[in-house]
């Protein structure tokens, strides 16, 4: 079966739209669980919206409003974010658990109303515990009525990595002091277009119309590079961001991360070709024998058609911080206030192996964040209210803000600062010298996620002109659950006469008896008796629960080690051009 793409796909789904007014966009969401077998190889329950999964696509426009219909049919709380929407002036709708919300139970309903103020290329998720890896997850792209390229059709592909296992068991196994080196569970295989396995992905090429692609990486853990055999590419846009058109002969796309591509079809309906979707497996403590982590897809001319495969693809390194913003603006920033951000993993006195900014591991405050600052008044503005494990940085209105970023641990993260998009200033090793304040003398690029390579740093700036409470997170969702985050809160002085929290949030709230008022402990002022305190790092000696933790490491170095040898002599796959598809997807 073929489907049509671009806009065409969103009218498709319309019996879950409804245009309930010129600007307004309507979706109904009821969110359950529902069994699908994507990959082919295992049929498993998922989270899906309205008896069915994959959840649909949300197509939006500039200036629009986007309602969210949402009802929780699940038997916990949920939540959804709109990844990479900047929420100015609706920081209550932003999604994430005990930050901006108190999650919808199970049974209610809530609405989600949300004013469209940028264009391009967004996904959305739950931001409760680690659902999304369970399926409930979905494009959402907003059209520019202007837009600034020309091209003839669109289309939308996604890029998961797949479990068969359910999250919370995975969430479980990864958080306990059997897995003291913080191994993240291995994924199955991949979904390219939702499919994977022996089904392949196909997307329909006309001869000599321009294609804007819009790629999305909805992981949980995995890095994809994307390429195409035997044609060119040309990047146009990064997390919403526009940039001028630069040709590259692959793309990288980390957890969270979007990229626009556009591809001009060739000339000739003599052949088919393939593109590749592969996951990186410097991600993965080890690489399964039945892994296949090399997925294609198949770009179609004609039914039939004989494969004309090239070799010669392009897999030299792909650098978000070399593209040219759209029209060589906005200037750089300067910096007003600057934060360090060490980045590290380690085992903690619970025996976790935990993620942490400043050996800090974010464990959520018994009040939401956003919900301290509007109710604290002027002790909102002291870090301290927000509780010790927040990890919480203030910033005041309009300052030019700095994050610098090392990442001291042994792998690559992708950040994701909610609200706002951030300059890639610089790049480097770690770690970054203070006395040094890079000027860039171009326009540098913007993104929303940015990934950050194991010892290197990245200097991000932004202004502070969206008041609200706005979670920095890595988004390897196994490492956000670790508690590699921290909350901005950013002018709450301008919050409290600028925000208005919806009854319906604070009702739920009251549903499962969450306080929505005071300091991170529930109480006023500066006593923070009952606020989550710990985990720390191991003091000096040992503590009985530290001597089982490192018995554990060291079972579990053995197991490791001899796992590793096994693999290296028996199963670990290089890289090789995948062969034709034997079974092909509904074309896109």
């Amino acid at each position: 079966m073929k489907t049509t793409t671009g806009l065409l796909k969103a009218l498709a789904t319309g019996l879950l739209v409804t245009l309930a007014a010129a600007s307004n966009v309507t979706y109904y969401w009821d969110i359950g669980y529902v069994n699908a077998n994507p990959d082919g190889q295992m049929e498993r329950r998922v989270i899906g919206v309205n008896g069915a999964w994959p959840p649909p696509e949300i197509h939006v426009s500039l200036d629009d409003t986007l309602i969210l219909e949402v009802r929780n049919s699940l038997d916990t709380p949920t939540t959804l974010h709109s990844h990479g929407l900047f929420q100015n002036g609706t920081n209550y709708y932003d999604g994430p658990y005990m930050v901006t919300q108190c999650g919808i139970p199970p049974g209610a309903n809530m609405t989600y109303a949300i004013p469209i103020q940028q264009t391009g290329t967004y996904w959305i998720h739950s931001h409760y515990s680690a659902q999304y890896v369970d399926g409930i997850r979905s494009p959402l792209i907003i059209h520019d009525p202007n837009d600034p390229y020309d091209y003839d059709e669109e289309m939308v592909l996604s890029m998961t990595d797949w479990y068969h296992e359910q999250a919370s068991t995975l969430l479980t196994q990864f958080l306990s002091w059997k897995n003291p080196g913080g191994a993240e569970p291995v994924p199955n295989g991949a979904l390219i277009g939702n499919v994977g396995g022996d089904l392949q992905k196909v997307l329909l090429f006309e001869p000599g119309k321009t294609y804007r692609i819009r790629l999305i990486n909805m992981s949980a853990l995995a890095m994809f590079h994307f390429s195409i055999e035997g044609h060119t590419m040309r990047v146009i846009e990064v997390d919403g961001f526009n940039t001028e058109p630069q040709e590259v002969g692959n793309v990288m796309l980390s957890a969270a991360q979007r990229t626009s591509i556009l591809v001009t079809a060739l000339n000739s309906t003599d052949n088919n070709y393939i593109f590749h979707a592969d996951m990186d497996t410097d991600m993965f403590d080890v690489i399964p024998a039945t892994l296949n982590y090399n997925s294609t897809g198949v770009i179609q001319y004609a039914e039939g058609a004989p494969f004309k495969r090239d070799a010669s693809v392009d897999w030299s390194a792909f650098n978000d911080i070399d593209l040219v913003p759209y029209n060589n603006t906005p200037a750089a920033f300067g910096f007003d206030v600057s934060f360090t951000l060490d980045v590290y993993f380690n085992q903690y006195t619970d025996a976790e192996n935990h993620g942490t900014f400043n050996n800090i591991t974010y464990v959520a405050p018994k009040v939401p964040s956003m919900m301290i600052a509007l109710s604290t008044g002027g002790d909102a503005m002291n870090a301290t209210i927000y509780g010790p494990q927040t990890n919480a940085h203030v910033v005041q209105h309009m300052q030019e803000v700095q994050f610098v970023v090392n990442n001291f641990d042994a792998g690559t993260h992708p950040f994701h600062l909610h609200g706002h998009q951030f300059q890639l200033i610089e790049r480097g090793p770690v770690p970054y010298d203070a006395t040094y304040n890079p000027r860039p003398s171009t326009p540098p690029v913007q993104r929303d996620t940015v990934a950050i390579p194991s010892m290197e740093y990245v200097i991000l700036r932004f202004r502070a002109d969206n008041p609200g409470a706005w979670f920095f997170h890595c988004h390897i969702e196994w490492h956000i659950e670790g508690g590699l985050a921290m909350v901005l809160l950013e002018a709450p002085d301008v919050m409290q006469t600028s925000l208005v929290v919806p009854q319906q949030i604070l009702d739920q709230c009251a549903q499962a008896n969450i306080p929505t008022a005071g300091n991170a402990a529930g109480r006023s002022g500066f006593d923070l008796t009952g606020a989550p305190d710990g985990p720390f790092p191991y003091p000096l000696g040992w503590t009985n629960k530290a001597k089982g933790g490192m018995a554990g490491a060291i079972v579990s170095a053995i197991v490791g080690f001899a796992t590793i040898f096994w693999y290296g002599w028996s199963s670990k796959k290089t890289y090789t051009p995948a062969s034709p598809p034997t079974q092909l997807a509904a074309a896109e």
